[in-house]
């Protein structure tokens, strides 16, 4: 079986949205304290590096986390380059089949680590979201940290999604991935109650 890891290292350094929670592991227990065992204390975003955003997110009436079925992030997908600047449109999906996997993965160029919060990256207009919805996709991948633009106020493509149903996982990693189609496996930390959650996200040939 080979695997492609397409989730972001979450290194001590890792670079969150502005105004969110820095990524910190503080130590907890330790054997060469004394200790028993070793322990660390994790305090960081719901949406930090990899990670899916539960319709609550951007919605008060949408579904949190535990709501949304986990088959929503298993099974067959795509991964489509779109390099380039401005928003993506849904010109960037006519030469795809007129119908697609459930799974859409959009690989904008983002780099394999983050030295610094992107702030000028690629977004989806709502546009293309109604466009892959009508292909029969079902989830948006982005290795972007948003699928909306940095300073946007409106979330435009968020609530497009939420129009269209569906479900958006971003921070991905998709800088050593060629295009084409595979098996995504994405597995949420189970967190009940909440707007979203890092996820471990994997990739496998089919």
């Amino acid at each position: 079986m080979t695997l492609l890891d397409i989730s972001r290292a979450l290194t001590a350094a890792h670079p969150n949205w502005p105004g969110d929670a820095p990524l910190r592991v503080n130590p907890g227990a330790r054997i060469s304290a004394g200790d028993s065992v070793n322990t660390s204390e994790l305090c960081t975003s719901t949406h930090t590096g990899t990670h899916v955003d539960a319709p609550w997110h951007y919605d008060d009436l949408g579904e949190r986390l535990d709501a949304v079925p986990l088959e929503v992030y298993v099974g067959s997908c795509r991964v489509l380059s779109v390099h380039g600047s401005g928003l993506i449109e849904p010109e960037e999906l006519g030469d795809l089949p007129e119908t697609l996997p459930p799974r859409l993965l959009l690989n904008t160029g983002q780099p394999e680590h983050w030295a610094d919060f992107p702030e000028d990256f690629r977004a989806l207009s709502p546009a293309f979201i109604r466009e892959a919805a009508r292909r029969g996709v079902q989830l948006i991948g982005t290795d972007a940290p948003s699928v909306d633009p940095l300073t946007s106020k409106t979330l435009d493509a968020h609530h497009a999604c939420q129009d269209t149903g569906i479900y958006i996982l971003e921070g991905l990693n998709l800088s050593a991935v060629t295009d084409g189609e595979y098996e995504l496996l994405c597995l949420p930390l189970p967190l009940v109650g909440v707007d979203g959650a890092p996820a471990r996200a994997v990739l496998r040939l089919v």
